[in-house]
């Protein structure tokens, strides 16, 4: 439990009972991102942890609102150091799983959308990128910008995908860069990574966002969009500014889900299969 919550608008987070009499409420974790922060800021150095994280309102064949994480940071490791890690470290599970070894594919994307749907996801407007969700099947209210291109990633893009290849997608959009950097070579992207295995996402990685002030803009922007979407706003970090304020060093991070990754290698069908307590049962 933290007494500050996690301000991504695409995320909900459980709540509970203040762990002090400072706070009236405390929030579950949705990783171990910030704890991870800290302890990088004080000089601990390369680290992991498997860890059980909840996020509330995620049930479905593909996700379970507690589930386990794998997250570690590496110092002074680009975004490009921790795909090929990442990478190293799925071709070990296949071959431990008796998978064929799998094409690693790496892909920007811009490139992504381009090759799937023949449009530049960067150059169009909310109102296009709209159209072309009710084009391939979206009914319901209007959708912001960045809900209309994870709608065209998910329905479209990801059940098209070859299901034998290791697929990192890289450089997304700035407006998605939730903690990591711009990507300094163009501003509309950002140094952020997702892998994809049999059409799912497995893993998402940062190369960090290290400036204190730039995070805090990004929190306090984020509960601006939260308020006019009706999502209740949240106390964001302070520790975790505290922490950058007095220096994070430069690395990159992953968050890596185990059940996903485990009903992959067992090729299972939900991730239910590999829970002993799924959400409906607990």
């Amino acid at each position: 439990m933290s007494s500050y919550a996690n301000t991504d608008v695409q995320i909900d987070v459980f709540s509970t009972q203040g762990i002090s009499d400072a706070h009236d409420k405390a929030y579950l974790r949705t990783s171990p991102e910030f704890f991870h922060k800290r302890l990088l800021a004080s000089g601990f150095g390369d680290l992991f942890e498997i860890a059980k994280v909840f996020r509330q309102g995620e049930q479905s064949g593909r996700h379970n609102p507690e589930f386990s994480m794998l997250e570690w940071y590496r110092l002074d490791f680009s975004l490009a150091d921790l795909m090929n890690e990442v990478a190293e470290l799925m071709l070990h599970l296949l071959a431990l799983y008796d998978h064929p070894k799998a094409q690693v594919t790496r892909i920007s994307y811009r490139l992504l959308y381009q090759q799937y749907l023949s449009i530049d996801p960067l150059q169009l407007g909310r109102d296009e990128l709209n159209s072309l969700c009710q084009e391939k099947g979206y009914y319901g209210d209007r959708l912001t910008f960045d809900q209309a291109l994870d709608f065209l990633f998910g329905v479209v893009i990801s059940t098209q995908l070859p299901k034998d290849e290791l697929i990192f997608v890289y450089h997304f959009p700035a407006s998605q860069a939730a903690l990591a950097q711009i990507n300094p070579e163009d501003n509309q992207t950002c140094l952020r990574f997702e892998l994809m295995w049999q059409g799912i996402e497995l893993a998402n990685g940062y190369q960090e966002l290290t400036d204190m002030n730039e995070q805090m803009t990004r929190f306090i922007c984020d509960n601006e969009t939260r308020k006019k979407i009706g999502k209740k706003v949240l106390p964001f970090d302070q520790h975790l500014l505290d922490a950058m304020g007095a220096g994070l060093p430069a690395c990159s991070g992953v968050a890596l889900g185990l059940d996903r990754l485990l009903m992959n290698l067992l090729e299972v069908n939900t991730v239910s299969d590999v829970l002993p307590f799924p959400a409906h049962s607990a």
